[in-house]
């Protein structure tokens, strides 16, 4: 196995990167600096030329001896020797500080990169460390980045609304739990209550004994219910369904036809519309959605009530419509109905039947099929629920 090799920090490459980048730019300027004064010690000053000296030592001027004249000659070009000298040391005591200036400033930009570098990682540090300090007991922590409005700021935002969606999921999940399993606790807790009642008479009666076998079946149902429930709930929540053609007329009319005999002994009446309405997804789903909501209209309505049911397609969309009869109900609550376990009453055996599921399941199988519910209250009582999905493109 290849030993794994480490990379340098983002902090040592910005910093190497920051004074390679001021080192540069030092050494043009350096070097500008150079050219100029090159250019005012050489290319500024006229120098005479040997042909003008040579003119000048021949014919000099008037009653100036020729030897005085020599002199001057050696003179000047003495001196400009001198000045030749003095140039090209000056270039080169400029060019040697200019060399030590240079690393004297890389030495510096190294040391004020590597802070500057620090500083401007700062933010990623703490992203970083409470990241690993939060976990799924301690999702109520968050960065709460201060500063401007940076990219790094942003990022710690966005960091902060993920895990407060993550909170909110794990929250939702444990009261789900929770709830699933008090729902679970009832009937087997009606079970053995009944059972250890009955057997602890020394004396039981065929009658008393039947009459624990139809709670132990209506408990039992109740609990084979809820788990058909959280099946389809799961299954709906994963995404993976089918694609298959289906009519949501065809649901309705199957779930009218299957909830008859409840409809009948609560004296209900029905009404229905059922035009096409084609959509494409899972047939088993979407019978599932109808025939909840139809359970829905019936099982929370009062004895002589009323159903309707609507289906039908506009606008390139399929759509079906229940509304019953029964209790009035606060357009504040309608959205909590969307949800696991959730009753507008606190009486979790109001309903024998009801598992508080149906319209959690509803929710799931419609965002499964990308589309939309909506539910509100009716003036006189009861409740709305349309459903709107895609139709296909055939």
């Amino acid at each position: 196995m290849r030993p794994r090799l480490r990379h340098p920090s983002i902090r040592l490459r910005l910093t190497l990167v920051y004074a390679v980048v001021l080192v540069a730019t030092c050494a043009a300027l350096l070097a500008l600096n150079y050219a100029l004064l090159y250019q005012s010690l050489y290319d500024n000053i006229n120098r005479p030329s040997a042909a003008e000296m040579q003119a000048a030592a021949s014919s000099p001027p008037a009653n100036v001896d020729r030897a005085l004249a020599d002199v001057k000659i050696r003179s000047y070009w003495i001196e400009q020797a001198r000045i030749d000298r003095l140039r090209a040391e000056t270039l080169l005591s400029t060019a040697g500080t200019s060399a030590i200036a240079l690393a004297i400033t890389a030495m510096a930009g190294l040391g004020v990169s590597w802070i500057v570098a620090g500083r401007m990682l700062r933010p990623l540090r703490t992203l970083t460390a409470a990241a690993r300090r939060i976990s799924q007991d301690r999702l109520h922590e968050r960065v709460a980045l201060t500063g401007p409005g940076d990219e790094l700021k942003e990022l710690a935002d966005t960091f902060d609304e993920m895990v407060a969606r993550l909170e909110a999921s794990f929250t939702s999940q444990r009261r789900f739990v929770a709830d699933a399993s008090h729902e679970l606790r009832t009937p087997l807790a009606i079970v053995r209550t009944g059972a250890e009642v009955l057997l602890a008479k020394r004396e039981s009666t065929i009658a008393q004994w039947e009459a624990m076998g139809r709670r132990m079946l209506t408990a039992s149902g109740r609990a084979e219910r809820l788990l058909d429930g959280l099946l389809a709930l799961a299954r709906s929540d994963s995404g993976v369904i089918a694609h298959e053609a289906h009519d949501l007329a065809i649901a309705a009319a199957g779930a009218l036809s299957e909830a008859d005999g409840e409809a009948e002994r609560a004296e209900l009446t029905i009404a229905t519309d059922l035009r096409p309405a084609p959509v494409s997804g899972d047939p088993v789903l979407l019978d599932r959605l109808v025939r909840n909501l139809v359970d829905n209209a019936i099982r929370h309505n009062h004895p002589g009530g009323r159903i309707e049911v609507v289906t039908g397609s506009r606008d390139g969309e399929s759509v079906v419509t229940v509304r019953n009869s029964g209790d009035a109900i606060p357009a504040a609550e309608v959205d909590r109905l969307f949800e696991p376990f959730q009753r507008l009453t606190s009486d979790r055996t109001a309903s024998s039947r009801s598992t508080g599921l149906g319209l959690a399941i509803v929710r799931s199988i419609v965002h499964a099929h990308h589309g939309t519910v909506i539910a509100a209250p009716n003036a006189g009582g009861g409740l709305a629920v349309s459903v709107t999905l895609p139709a296909p493109q055939w």
